[in-house]
This record gives C-alpha cells, sequence and structure tokens, in this order.
C-alpha cells in the first residue's frame, strides 16, 4: 500500500477526542485512531499565544479519504478551525499497511 497516511488531530478534551475517533473507525475512515490523553499545546489565536491541554488523535488512514474524513471531523469538533493534519506514510510493516487498506475499503 503506498497510499497511507497518518492524520494528526487535536481536541479539546479525552472525550471529544474519544468520540472524534470512534466515529473514524467505526465510518471506516481510518483503521486505528490512538489518542494521547494529554498534551500541552502552544498556539498564536485570536491575537495572543494560548497554553492549553488538548487532546492529540494519531489516525492511520489512506489519501483517497482524506477530505471524506477531514470533513467529519470538521461536523464533530467542537473548534471552529480544527488542527487536522495528513502526513504520508513513506514506509512501514507491509501486514500492518495491507490490515489499514482492507480497514478502509468499502
Amino acid at each position: 500500500m503506498n497510499d497511507g497516511i497518518i492524520v494528526l488531530i487535536t481536541a479539546s478534551s479525552e472525550e471529544e477526542a474519544v468520540r472524534i475517533g470512534r466515529a473514524l473507525v467505526d465510518e471506516r475512515l481510518a483503521a486505528c485512531v490512538n489518542i494521547v490523553p494529554v498534551v500541552r499545546s502552544l498556539f498564536f489565536w485570536e491575537g495572543k499565544t494560548q497554553d492549553s491541554p488538548e487532546s492529540l488523535l494519531i489516525c492511520k488512514s489512506r489519501k483517497p479519504l482524506v477530505e471524506q474524513l477531514i470533513r467529519r471531523v470538521k461536523s464533530l469538533h467542537s473548534y471552529s478551525v480544527p488542527e487536522i493534519i495528513a502526513l504520508p506514510i513513506i514506509a512501514g510493516s507491509s501486514d500492518y499497511l495491507n490490515w489499514v487498506k482492507d480497514s478502509t475499503s468499502r
């Protein structure tokens, strides 16, 4: 599989992260979502530097699904501008990458 991606998403809380992650897996937009319950995020927003705890979702998916995944996350997310960043998977275990493909194929 050469269309594998990792999608990074931050959420306002672990509960929101779980809700988003479960929807992505249930809807087969992601094969797997790991949730890091607490990350400290520093970012510029509304004219000043913010310092906020967030949860991080690490989603394994495929490039053909990224636009649909982005739309779904935006529909579920509490932020007006959620972080949704897709990165290519350049190498990995072929067994795992095949599982990602099979788990996100409809």
